[in-house]
């Protein structure tokens, strides 16, 4: 949303500097009010003084009948008339008029000193000071006035103080626009460098000014984030690659397969042939239903938790298991975690159904609290997994040589969506040390925790 309307071609620039400009302009028109108010009010107080001090000079001049005619005057107080109580000027200065009186206000017996503006029609204003000679009704009037300064009368205050605000409100738009380029000229460069940035070629970094402000701060951000995309970008091209290896084979296996029944139907008994490509799609249907799987656990939204015990769930599919190797469960009741009960299960069958493929005699599983959650270990007494292959048995499609031996219609999938479910539930899935044979963990956090 922008700061202020404008074309949608109005940049944050602009915009930051118009607010600056028109908030300059705001304080300045305020300031500059005050200040012709407060110079007015200075000059025309500095008028009135003087004209009361010539005024009181005259008064008593005047009231005992000595004026001199005409009165002299020194500029700028050269307005000076003595006024009788019919307003016909008595006398004046050669500046004053010598018939129009310089105002017809008398000031009141009780209040003989009084300033007055005068503004005559089509003429100057005049800053006068009015002294009623005494408090007699027919009394008349000494006026002493000094006429409306330039800088007042033809507004050239006003026009100096718009002219300074004009330039002030330039001057700030200018230092605003400058100010607001050089702040956003970091920012024109990341997007100047991410509009290079394809998807074909993610090693680009936006440049990282130095400091630590909001756009350094955003720089950093962003090429973490890219390096995230980099990344993810990078797996999902081993991923296709990985999956298009491992679906081609037993493609071409079933394609071979048919082929040969359809072009030697005699020496191919048909029956063997249906039974070996069925097992094929077999394999290809659990490959394809894995990798959806990893699709949704990566993609999709996760499902609403439910409050499980692991410890009966863990009894609960260990009951369920069928083999000729005998499990030693030790799963006691009351360890509650949150998450999805279905992919639990598929982890713990993972995990299960690998530790039978591999166990020579017995499969150990246990349920036992541990920092803040609690652990399901899975040890089965085979021959193990060597520490350098402890986490590959964790990637996509990955089979180790025994492995492939023991179960070979296998995807390669299985471990690593165990780990990938217990992501999502927040916890861990890894393979740790045992005296003998494979031992996994997977550790979740308790409601408690």
């Amino acid at each position: 949303m922008p700061l202020l309307p404008c074309p949608r071609s109005c940049s944050v620039r602009a915009q930051c500097t118009l607010i600056a400009a028109l908030f300059a302009m705001s304080i300045l028109v305020v300031l500059g009010a005050t200040l012709d108010l407060a110079i007015r009010s200075r000059i025309q107080s500095d008028a009135f003084r003087q004209a009361e001090q010539v005024a009181s000079q005259w008064s008593p001049v005047a009231r005992d009948g000595m004026v001199p005619r005409p009165i002299p005057a020194n500029p700028p107080v050269d307005l000076i008339q003595v006024v009788d109580v019919h307003h016909r000027v008595v006398n004046s200065s050669r500046e004053a008029s010598a018939t129009v009186p310089l105002s017809r206000r008398r000031p009141p017996p009780d209040a003989r000193f009084q300033p007055y503006l005068e503004c005559p029609p089509n003429d100057r204003c005049i800053l006068l000071h009015a002294i009623r000679l005494t408090p007699a009704p027919d009394a008349g009037v000494v006026y002493v006035g000094i006429p409306e300064p330039d800088l007042l009368a033809a507004h050239q205050l006003e026009y100096a103080i718009a002219a300074g605000i004009v330039l002030a409100t330039g001057i700030a738009a200018w230092t605003a626009w400058m100010l607001v380029g050089r702040a956003l000229r970091p920012v024109e460069a990341i997007r100047a460098q991410i509009s290079q940035i394809t998807v074909s070629d993610l090693s680009l970094r936006v440049p990282r000014p130095r400091g630590n402000d909001e756009i350094s701060r955003l720089a950093t951000t962003a090429n973490q984030t890219l390096s995230r995309l980099e990344g993810a970008v990078e797996q999902l091209r081993q991923f296709a690659s990985t999956t298009s290896h491992e679906l081609r084979t037993p493609i071409a296996g079933l394609r071979t397969q048919l082929e040969e029944a359809l072009l030697y139907p005699d020496d191919v008994d048909a029956q063997d042939a249906l039974r070996s490509a069925l097992t094929t799609a077999g394999r290809l249907e659990a490959i394809v239903d894995d990798l959806l799987l990893l699709a949704r656990l990566r993609a999709a939204d996760p499902l609403p938790p439910e409050k499980i015990d692991l410890g009966e769930l863990v009894a609960a599919e260990v009951s369920a298991q069928s083999s000729s190797a005998p499990i030693n469960v030790h799963a006691p009741a009351g360890l509650e975690i949150r998450g999805s009960r279905m992919q639990l299960i598929r982890v713990l069958d993972n995990l299960l159904a690998n530790a039978l493929r591999h166990a020579e005699s017995a499969v150990e599983v246990s349920v036992e609290p541990a920092d803040d959650g609690v652990a399901v270990t899975v040890t089965d007494d085979g021959p193990g997994i060597p520490p350098a292959h402890r986490e590959r048995v964790f990637e996509r499609f990955v089979r180790l040589n025994d492995g492939r031996r023991r179960d070979p219609g296998g995807s390669g999938l299985g471990l690593a969506i165990s780990r990938d479910i217990a992501h999502t539930h927040h916890g861990t899935l890894t393979v740790e040390d045992s005296p003998r044979g494979a031992r996994f963990v997977l550790w979740l956090p308790l409601i408690s925790g």
